[in-house]
């Protein structure tokens, strides 16, 4: 926008009774941070920014700094966050005030390593290069909650039948208001239902281009959360809310098009792939245990991804077989052969959407770019198998430790690569400080401080 834009978008703000414009980035632990300004000083921020420390990038997921990374080793500097106009909106929800996210740029305005904004938008880049244009949606599953009464415990909003209108009965007016506040922050909607596990429920927003879809990601955390406060209710989006209950995924879904057309369908491979579809498939299946270091790398994602959960426990993808940590779903006659796309189980709340959809690109542009052809996919559940019949299908279970995603990602040059090495090493001392604070702490006491953190 034009200095002149922002001005008139200011004026109509406040005509409106905005009185604050709130600037949201979201940090390598998938947490969203944010500085709001008076409307007044729109313009002012959309030219010079917001100062903020660097030291965001190295924040743990208990708001520890670590300095285990030696390119943020101090508390010294400042960079600036730059809020992207185009994308402001009044928040339906919270009609004092609108929402817009940030760019994070060094103190001169120049790019900075650490913007994990730029990190998708090069990836996005990169396949423009190669002819090739994609769409991003999520599934977002999340538990309400609501007080007991007199007391200060929190308890489901319904505990009955899975999938089912009483379910959605049970929080009417939340879903009323969350739909029509969706609606009016510009985030359009696929589904919205009660999903398998105690208070859980699924929203599925309609895909976009990858940086939208992010966007669109985050945003609709913020109106989810405050529409369940109007209400008297919680949103935990946490992977995992209490041990040996279903966790939250939030699955990523992504396809890939060369001139308009969907390379995921008119195929003759399973599914009715065609060779660059099963190339971007190849490339997610071979980087699967780098990239799920990405887009599922808490320790409560850890303790979510397990097999007989439809979590991706397993590095296999199969057609429409939800227990593979990448689904293939198939265009159709009814739906249209554009609709194909290929389903990630492994993603979660704790990721950063820019980071986890950036590293699932990477990977699939990686598979085009070397004509890689994916193994025959999988119908069954290889949680029920033995490890010699695993083993005999190359199938490996996904890393079980932070050790071992860990090492996954940072031995992984190609999604390192996409990463930025210094994000690439942000991220990993972010996760070892993770560990480092878990490590004299039952499970049930790291789930419990991740609860409300996303």
């Amino acid at each position: 926008m034009t200095r002149e834009t922002v001005r008139a978008v200011a004026e109509d703000l406040a005509a409106q009774g905005v009185v604050g414009v709130t600037v949201v980035w979201v940090d390598n632990n998938g947490i969203s941070r944010s500085r709001t300004v008076p409307v007044s000083r729109l313009e002012s921020v959309a030219e010079r920014g917001i100062g903020i420390t660097p030291l965001f990038a190295v924040f743990d997921s208990l708001d520890g700094i670590t300095f285990g990374h030696d390119g943020l080793g101090t508390p010294s500097g400042d960079i600036r966050l730059v809020p992207e106009c185009d994308r402001l909106v009044r928040l339906s929800g919270q009609p004092g005030f609108a929402w817009v996210p940030g760019r994070q740029v060094a103190a001169d305005g120049s790019p900075w390593p650490y913007d994990q904004r730029g990190v998708l938008e090069r990836q996005v880049e990169r396949g423009e290069r190669l002819g090739l244009s994609f769409l991003a949606g999520y599934e977002m599953e999340f538990q309400l909650l609501r007080p007991e009464p007199g007391s200060e415990q929190l308890r489901p909003t319904h505990e009955g039948p899975s999938y089912g209108p009483l379910r959605m009965l049970a929080v009417d007016e939340f879903a009323e208001q969350l739909l029509r506040d969706l609606g009016g922050n510009g985030i359009e909607v696929n589904q919205f239902h009660g999903e398998y596990g105690p208070g859980q429920y699924e929203l599925s927003i309609v895909a976009a281009d990858p940086v939208t879809a992010a966007d669109h990601q985050v945003l609709a955390r913020q109106t989810i959360h405050a529409a369940a406060r109007a209400h008297g209710l919680r949103a935990s989006f946490a992977p995992l809310v209490e041990l040996g209950q279903v966790g939250n995924g939030w699955h990523l879904h992504t396809s890939v098009s060369r001139a308009g057309q969907n390379v995921l369908s008119g195929g003759s491979g399973p599914g009715e792939l065609g060779p660059e579809g099963a190339a971007y498939l190849a490339g997610l299946l071979r980087d699967l245990r780098a990239v799920v270091a990405v887009t599922a790398p808490s320790l409560s994602s850890l303790h979510r991804r397990r097999p007989g959960y439809w979590s991706g426990a397993y590095d296999f993808w199969g057609v429409e077989n939800r227990e593979a940590a990448l689904r293939l779903v198939p265009g159709s006659t009814l739906v249209g052969a554009g609709n194909a796309n290929i389903e990630l189980k492994p993603s979660d709340a704790s990721a950063n959407p820019h980071l986890a959809i950036a590293a699932v690109l990477a990977a699939g542009l990686g598979g085009i770019e070397d004509g890689l052809t994916p193994p025959e996919p999988v119908a069954q559940d290889p949680g029920t198998w033995t490890e010699h019949q695993r083993s005999e299908r190359g199938i490996a279970a996904l890393p079980s430790t932070m050790a071992e995603q860990l090492d996954a990602l940072m031995s992984n040059k190609r999604i390192r690569t996409a990463l930025g090495e210094e994000l690439a090493d942000a991220f990993r001392a972010v996760r070892e400080a993770d560990v480092a604070w878990a490590a004299e702490r039952t499970d049930a006491e790291v789930l419990a401080a991740h609860r409300w953190l996303y």
